[in-house]
């Protein structure tokens, strides 16, 4: 996300809403574990929660799409980067403050282009018809540093199983215009600027909105 060329992209924002995704007759499961009091993180753009919903008619059957987290506020996106550079600045303290940007970057998008914090984005996993997540080799939010890199799509140092459901997702996903963030299995989003810069698009939909 410190790409240069994410922040070059403009954006053209087409003014949709946040809407709740745990609303209406199509509801999506929606997991608590990254609840805040407003219910803000069970939000999204409503094109975004409509493609979720084709993501998961593309699902093999007996599998659901469980969402952990969508929109998330600029502060509270603020609040995570800085987090993660200060632990990134003990672990490496003669890095320069660019060296730990750039590595920040790499698994918290800086909050000016935070795909989260434009309601582009979710984090999700997915759970059998009994409601059981499937092994997907990391828990969600696993960063680089504690999983060995295992959190990466397409790292090598996770189990078959895992390597199999995280390509079930990310297939469901694809075929519903989302792009996965590489270095975070979890992580899809459309419409934002690492969409766009992806999928070749002149603008972005979407940016940063305030909750209130």
């Amino acid at each position: 996300m410190a790409d240069p060329r994410v922040a070059a992209i403009p954006v053209d924002d087409c003014g949709e809403p946040l809407v709740d995704v745990r609303s209406g007759p199509t509801a999506l499961l929606v997991d608590d574990r990254r609840s805040d009091p407003d219910g803000a993180f069970a939000h999204l753009r409503q094109r975004v929660r409509d493609q979720l919903l084709d993501a998961q008619r593309r699902l093999p059957e007996g599998l659901r799409l469980l969402v952990v987290e969508g929109y998330r506020p600029p502060a509270l996106q603020q609040t995570y980067f800085e987090r993660y550079a200060q632990s990134l600045r003990a672990l490496h303290p003669g890095w320069t403050p660019q060296e730990v940007r750039t590595a920040a970057s790499r698994y918290v998008s800086p909050p000016e282009i935070a795909p989260h914090s434009a309601g582009a984005a979710v984090d999700l996993t997915l759970v059998d018809a009994s409601g059981r997540e499937l092994d997907m080799g990391t828990a969600m939010n696993a960063n680089p540093e504690d999983s060995e890199g295992a959190c990466f799509t397409d790292a090598p140092n996770i189990s078959e199983s895992a390597r199999a459901n995280r390509a079930t997702l990310t297939t469901a996903m694809s075929a519903a215009h989302f792009v996965n963030y590489a270095t975070e299995w979890w992580h899809f989003s459309l419409g934002d600027r690492y969409w766009a810069l992806l999928t070749e698009q002149p603008a972005a939909l979407y940016g940063l909105k305030n909750w209130t």
